[in-house]
């Protein structure tokens, strides 16, 4: 495992982490989510990520769990959560950013995760109904409280984090380190150009979700959606249209598939390896709900040199979407 610095940071985090949107307590069994957690941690990756909205809090709750069973030692590890849809709650004050919710979140989490305090804590989505400021001060406080150690947002724009980044400089406190953005060869309009300087101006860190388009990038929808599959299960419907929608993608999908025939790796590797490729890229979350996935995508660490200047270009040629970036 190779671990790269969070942006501009000290805190060095390992290429491949684990996160826990669909897999933990929905689509993977408890003991399956233990395995692929402790095969994980034994291969180097530091970085396990959950937030308060995954399964209602349930996704924390087995996260928790295991790593009170697992008793590694808490330097070895970094945990997240993230606050903005709560766990379930439609009252007011239930979701959001506003200093009540992001406070009692954070308390939450640490209870469901079991652990004394959060290594990084993400702005799960902005929230235009609270004023940053009083965002930027509540993560500023729990950073000196001791109970969160990074903060950063997920999905936010450009213009919503450097707002963050100017008050924060203004009043002296804790600015965000870390977004949470989507990112893959189909999604990258915004990482790689709407985020451009905050990488130069901020040394924002990424840990970036979906590096396989959710699950499109392993090839198994090509020929239609398997019944057990993540794109087929009843309640997903959004993500299969999200996902699928686009009638030219899998024609796509078929031609990078074939790519990585060529060079004899899996598509997924292929897609992981692509990703690391960007140097903003911090760390890629890998989401597998069963030890053979994973074990299969901790290896796209070894084909990083499959992707040559000329692999590039021909994967270049399929996509015909590089994000077009004015130049000073």
């Amino acid at each position: 495992m190779n671990y790269r610095k969070l942006g501009k940071s000290g805190l060095q985090v390992s290429e491949l982490s684990f996160g826990s949107w669909l897999n933990f307590a929905k689509l993977g069994s408890n003991d399956s989510m233990e395995k692929c957690m402790k095969y994980a941690y034994e291969n180097g990756v530091n970085f396990f990520d959950n937030a308060e909205g995954y399964v209602y809090g349930k996704s924390e709750e087995l996260m928790g769990k295991i790593l009170q069973k697992m008793k590694w030692s808490r330097d070895t590890y970094l945990v997240s959560s993230k606050v903005f849809f709560g766990t379930g709650g439609k009252l007011p004050n239930q979701t959001g950013l506003s200093r009540k919710h992001v406070f009692e979140a954070c308390h939450g989490a640490l209870k469901r995760l079991k652990v004394d305090y959060l290594d990084l804590y993400f702005c799960h989505r902005p929230d235009v109904n609270t004023p940053i400021e009083e965002t930027v001060w509540t993560m500023n406080q729990l950073a000196l409280q001791g109970k969160i150690l990074y903060w950063g947002t997920s999905e936010w724009s450009a213009k919503q984090i450097t707002e963050a980044h100017t008050i924060a400089a203004k009043l002296n406190l804790l600015a965000p380190t870390m977004e949470q953005p989507q990112y893959n060869v189909f999604h990258r309009e915004r990482f790689e150009k709407e985020y451009q300087k905050l990488y130069s101006d901020f040394g924002m860190g990424t840990t970036i979700w979906s590096p396989l388009a959710s699950g499109v990038l392993t090839g198994k929808y090509i020929d239609g959606v398997p019944k057990n599959s993540r794109l087929g299960l009843k309640g997903l419907e959004w993500l299969k249209e999200s996902a699928l929608g686009d009638a030219g993608k899998l024609e796509k999908v078929k031609k990078l598939f074939a790519l990585a025939g060529k060079l004899d790796i899996p598509l997924s590797n292929l897609a992981f390896a692509w990703c690391l490729k960007n140097p903003n890229v911090s760390t890629v979350i890998v989401g597998a709900t069963k030890l053979e996935q994973l074990k299969e995508n901790l290896k796209s660490l070894e084909k990083m040199d499959f992707l040559t200047d000329d692999v590039i270009k021909e994967i270049e040629k399929i996509l015909s979407n590089k994000p077009k970036i004015a130049t000073a």
